[in-house]
């Protein structure tokens, strides 16, 4: 990319300036930004279009009336109506896609105020949108500044500059009520704007910043999701999940999103689980429940409670047979003629984080250290057999006598535990 191209990636358009020196805007589709796929692309509905979708910075966009007359479509940058003065957006949804999307957001199209799209946006607005964008970054840390200097616990996370440039959102997280009277003053003397302060969650300041989660994907806050439900440690027990804070938690601080997405799924395959309070009676002995698959609905059973050598399988179709039974006072043969005992296979990321996973690694390699001996044991042992070795090797005749002398000895080998080599007889070796 040459340095007249350039993508925004919290507008999802790339900004060219031609020959001329004129700017052109083109929206960039697959953006990671509350990106919305057309899946309704070609189908001509009526009734919708003159409603389209237009997204501003980062997580902001909204459903706006066409009043212009002009054909709009996706991609186009459109100066929209504002609280004051007017705004510019990209159109990112058109047709029946923009119904399905205002169901969803529970707009009634008919008594619902929508505000109106004005014009296709011209050179002159686009590039005045572009020195507005400009400003941003240092708006933004220069108010991170004013805020530290009156004291104010708070913290600005994003700037948007509207369209015009007479207007910016300010952003901003706090654990409790602020009083930003002073600061609202301080920012128009500074700024020469006018001022709107919008309080979010940690939630809706990851889907602004971005980033990529521990899947690899972009977070879902600012690929997708719009609305936040509220998120609970019950999700991660339902599905068998480690009450790790660091592994649930995602880069907000905060739960993981993606832990209501299965939970649905897993608490319907426990409804077909049976809740085992008390041990199951067999003729042979009492057999206590002591792991659970929830989604293939198996549970494993073991006659000893303190003990996981042993383990039998039942589904829990069967279990519902025999807690049955147990209630008629029936007692099934034995557990043992169901099903075979299998190792257990407990897979916890609990220990992956323990403080002493290391230890056993670091024992190991200091035996094997021990086994050779200091590095003064190992230099004198490596002089010795550097001093015997030019004598075997001029007489190899004498190697076979020598194996078939030694032998001779004591069967549990040299009890003096020196060496064979030292202890030959030197008349062996021959005379110069």
């Amino acid at each position: 990319m040459n340095e007249s191209k350039r993508y925004d990636c919290s507008r999802g358009c790339t900004v060219e300036r031609g020959d001329n020196g004129e700017i052109d805007c083109n929206y960039r589709q697959g953006c990671c930004k509350l990106e919305v796929y057309d899946w309704l692309d070609g189908v001509n509905q009526e009734q919708f279009n003159e409603f389209f979708e237009v997204r501003f910075k980062n997580t902001r966009k909204g459903i706006y009336r066409n009043g212009s007359g002009q054909s709009v479509k996706t991609g186009d940058l459109v100066i929209v109506e504002a609280a004051n003065g007017h705004d510019l957006g990209i159109v990112t949804l058109e047709g029946p896609i923009v119904g399905r999307q205002m169901k969803c957001k529970r707009i009634n199209p008919e008594t619902f105020e929508f505000k109106r799209i004005y014009r296709k946006a011209k050179l002159f607005d686009i590039e005045r949108w572009q020195e507005a964008i400009a400003r941003e970054h240092e708006t933004m840390i220069r108010s991170r500044q004013i805020a530290a200097e009156l004291g104010l616990e708070m913290k600005i996370g994003d700037v948007e500059f509207q369209g015009d440039g007479t207007k910016a959102i300010f952003y901003y997280i706090a654990d409790g009520r602020v009083d930003f009277r002073q600061l609202i003053k301080v920012f128009a003397e500074e700024f020469r704007i006018r001022i709107e302060m919008k309080q979010i969650g940690a939630r809706q300041e990851a889907g602004l910043i971005g980033g990529l989660g521990v899947c690899g994907r972009e977070l879902c806050c600012s690929n997708y999701i719009s609305s936040f439900q509220s998120i609970t440690t019950s999700a991660a027990r339902c599905q068998d999940l480690s009450l790790n804070p660091q592994k649930l938690a995602g880069q907000c601080g905060k739960l993981k999103c993606c832990l209501n997405y299965e939970t649905a799924a897993y608490m319907d395959a426990q409804s077909r689980i049976p809740k085992v309070n008390n041990p199951l009676e067999f003729e042979d002995g009492l057999a206590y429940l002591m792991k659970t698959d929830i989604l293939r609905e198996i549970m494993y059973f073991s006659y000893d409670p303190q003990s996981l050598a042993n383990l039998y399988p039942l589904y829990a179709e069967d279990v519902w047979d025999i807690i049955r039974m147990n209630r008629n006072g029936e007692r099934p043969e034995s557990l043992k003629n169901d099903s075979e005992p299998v190792a257990p296979e407990f897979v916890t990321a609990v220990g992956d984080d323990a403080i002493n996973r290391f230890d056993e690694a670091r024992k190991r390699k200091k035996k094997k250290k021990s086994r050779g001996g200091n590095g003064v044991q190992k230099k004198a042992q490596t002089e010795t057999s550097a001093e015997n070795k030019p004598a075997e090797q001029k007489h190899p005749d004498n190697q076979g006598e020598k194996r078939h002398n030694g032998n001779k000895g004591h069967k549990g080998g040299n009890r003096n535990g020196g060496n064979r080599r030292n202890d030959r007889p030197k008349k062996d070796t021959p005379s110069e």
